[in-house]
């Protein structure tokens, strides 16, 4: 990433919370969401709600194979045609369907809520919207909050009246820790045996390698979806000459003499960083989304809607 690629510097200065959390769901937000909602299906009209789903053998409708009659199996189940003609017991299974959860993955590491905090809110904001999408079309929603660790987890949810319970998880998540998306996401893996969709949300700015953590998702079976939260004004910091420099999680410091060269190289180093990530998730058909704090937030869910990934 930028500044070095691999270190999160950025200048000294204070950092805050931008304006408070309770106030990121008042009622024009919950208005926004049911017209999001309402839109989700009409866009989806005339799919199966809930369509993100597994197979497994069980008592279903859709024939899958046969395995030999053990004692104690269901009469019904015998397939008398095989056994008229080969003379064998073989019992017929079916597939069962079984809806698979949306998981969110909140990157609350400091970097996200770095300055005035307008990434970590836009970040919660995009969560509790894309819950309510996920809960009014009866998807099952969990939400974790990730750095480098999983430090918060809300469990399996169903039903549009539990965005209440969304809301007020959201609201106490606490920004904390380091990135490290590859360490947290395998214990993610480890701790959610249901697969299904996972929304990562996040600045992606972790100095071993954005890509690691996608791929624990990825190689474990997970659909991963990437919200990349971004904030202009990283692109153009506003520092001149001699200044100390800082790594906003790990504490490191860094002298540096900043000029017209030094901001310009910066700025090709991000905007690299950004092509390189998009161009990372394009080659692996992962669902990518550029979330730009100063876009509307509804907005921005709308282009998720068109991007194609989260409801099928």
């Amino acid at each position: 990433m930028p500044l070095g690629l691999l270190d999160r510097i950025f200048s000294r200065a204070p950092q805050g919370s931008g304006a408070k959390d309770e106030d990121l769901f008042d009622d024009e937000f919950q208005r926004k969401l049911d017209y999001l909602a309402l839109v989700s299906r009409r866009v989806f009209a005339g799919r199966m709600r809930a369509e993100r789903r597994t197979k497994k053998s069980g008592s279903g409708i859709e024939f899958a194979d046969h395995r030999d009659y053990q004692p104690g199996d269901d009469f019904r189940y015998l397939d008398w045609g095989v056994y008229q003609k080969f003379d064998r017991l073989l019992v017929r299974l079916f597939e069962e369907e079984e809806d698979l959860p949306i998981y969110f993955i909140v990157d609350q590491s400091v970097s996200m809520s770095y300055g005035n905090g307008d990434k970590f809110r836009y970040a919660k904001k995009v969560a509790a919207a894309l819950a309510y999408v996920g809960l009014a079309n009866l998807d099952r929603v969990a939400i974790v909050g990730a750095s480098d660790h999983l430090s918060g987890r809300m469990p399996e949810t169903r039903g549009k009246a539990r965005i209440f319970k969304v809301f007020r998880f959201l609201r106490e998540l606490p920004p904390e820790g380091r990135t490290s998306l590859e360490a947290t996401l395998k214990s993610f893996v480890a701790q959610n045996k249901r697969r299904g969709l996972a929304v990562l949300i996040s600045d992606l700015y972790d100095p071993e390698g954005f890509e690691r953590g996608i791929n624990v998702l990825r190689y474990n079976k997970f659909d991963p979806f990437v919200i990349h939260v971004t904030d202009e004004r990283e692109k153009t910091p506003e520092l001149a000459g001699d200044v100390l420099l800082y790594d906003c999680e790990t504490g490191v410091e860094r002298e540096v003499t900043v000029t017209a060269g030094v901001l310009k190289r910066y700025k090709e180093a991000y905007e690299a960083y950004l092509v390189e990530i998009e161009r990372f998730c394009s080659g692996r058909t992962v669902p990518y989304i550029r979330a730009e704090v100063t876009i509307p937030f509804d907005e921005l869910i709308l282009r998720v809607f068109r991007r194609g990934g989260f409801l099928r």
